[in-house]
């Protein structure tokens, strides 16, 4: 028998730490999970500094640019999730379906990540374990439902659940990003004619009036669009890092706390956007508490691990208070009831999840009609974009037309007086 170290969930979310005897890795799980626990991590006692060393070695890795798991898209991990799920279903061992994909991986790093789960799993370690040496690839949400499809013999079963929630995410997240497709289109278009004007025609224009007028002061609107001219042909470069430190400002401003908080408010806040906003997030927490609640996960490591796939303070936050509540003994809708972010439709169905105890099922079909809505939302904003987008640049180029124009209707008015 060997010992191994592990470190574990209890009922209330509390984590715990300490030794537990057994003859494999699989064992110890097994005990864990049987004791009323819910291993995050387990290894042999005498393999603390190893774990260690290879640890910091990766880190240093992902230093130099080496870390595998930035190359390998969304849509790899799910179609790998899919086919593994399919493989298993088939009677197929885990080990043998990890050789079937690997054979057929054509990502070279991504398979060289599978190589290295293989022999994990070769080696008497389980599945999850393997996963989580890649926390880049495989989140939390993805380790924590394998080893709860691994506790309850039904891994299959998981990874098909897991693969349907990754699939409706990447659909949800591929219809938002095509809202934002058009205006960006036409933001870009905007920027380049007006670019255009000031580089090219305006300083042309600008002649023309010098020798017509004689030295005669231009219109308010003139003199405001000869001057942006001027400034942007004589520092073009400037001009360009202008609107690169503005870019690059705005990105790091939203990864600092306060500004996250202000862009996450706003995010939420904003006409039609915030609806928007709104819904996707609701869509994707319920999706993810609803999966990882039918897969076996415990409610308290549940509403953690949604907790931190939120991506927005306010929500993050208020599952935080959720998740204090339920652990000191309240039942899920009551919390979420006290939490305004939560729509009363929402916390309605997890209050009849409890009573009929479905609420997973409950949490999942709410998932579905966010999703329906999400649809809806984005089709609106984008009929409401399109008109607005044809506006702003119809007011852009033509005060630059008129502005160029009034001079010319002050020549003629001197030709004819």
């Amino acid at each position: 028998m060997a010992k191994f170290k592990y470190t574990a969930v209890d009922a209330n979310g509390k984590q715990k730490s300490g030794t537990v005897e057994a003859a494999s890795q699989e064992e110890a799980n097994s005990k864990l999970t049987n004791s009323g626990l819910m291993p995050t991590k387990v290894a042999p006692a005498g393999r603390e500094k190893a774990a260690k060393a290879a640890q910091t070695k990766k880190a240093d890795g992902a230093k130099k640019g080496f870390a595998i798991g930035r190359v390998i898209k969304p849509e790899e991990l799910t179609t790998f999730t899919r086919q593994l799920a399919t493989l298993l279903d088939a009677g197929l061992p885990l080990l043998r379906a990890l050789e079937v994909m690997i054979r057929q991986e054509k990502n070279q790093r991504f398979k060289a990540v599978l190589e290295q789960i293989a022999g994990q799993v070769k080696s008497g370690n389980s599945f999850s374990d393997g996963l989580a040496q890649h926390p880049k690839i495989f989140d939390r949400l993805f380790i924590n439902m394998v080893r709860a499809g691994e506790a309850g013999g039904v891994l299959d079963v998981v990874l098909a659940r897991l693969a349907s929630f990754m699939e409706k995410a990447l659909k949800t997240k591929k219809k938002v990003k095509s809202a934002m497709v058009y205006p960006i289109v036409v933001i870009g278009v905007a920027v380049s004619i007006v670019a255009l004007l000031m580089i090219v025609v305006v300083p042309k224009f600008e002649d023309i009036f010098a020798d017509m007028l004689g030295g005669a002061a231009l219109p308010g609107p003139t003199q405001l669009v000869v001057g942006f001219s001027n400034f942007m042909r004589d520092n073009i470069l400037l001009s360009i890092g202008i609107v690169a430190v503005l870019v690059v400002g705005f990105k790091f401003l939203k990864k600092t706390p306060i500004g996250s908080k202000v862009a996450n408010w706003l995010s939420i806040n904003l006409p039609k956007i915030g609806d928007l906003v709104r819904k996707v997030n609701i869509a994707r927490i319920t999706r993810t508490f609803g999966t990882l609640l039918s897969s076996g996960v415990p409610i308290l490591q549940s509403i953690t691990i949604t907790k931190d796939i939120t991506g927005n303070n306010f929500y993050e936050t208020a599952l935080g208070r959720i998740h204090n509540a339920v652990r000191d003994g309240e039942s899920l809708a009551k919390p979420m009831e006290r939490e305004k972010i939560f729509p009363n439709m929402v916390t309605s169905m997890v209050d009849v999840g409890e009573e009929t105890g479905e609420l997973a099922e409950m949490l999942n079909r709410v998932a579905d009609n966010y999703d329906e809505d999400v649809d809806n939302a984005v089709n609106g904003i984008t009929s409401i974009i399109e008109p607005v987008m044809i506006v702003f640049l119809a007011v852009v180029v033509g005060f630059i037309v008129i502005a160029l124009f009034l001079p010319i209707v002050e020549i003629i008015n001197q030709l004819t007086g």
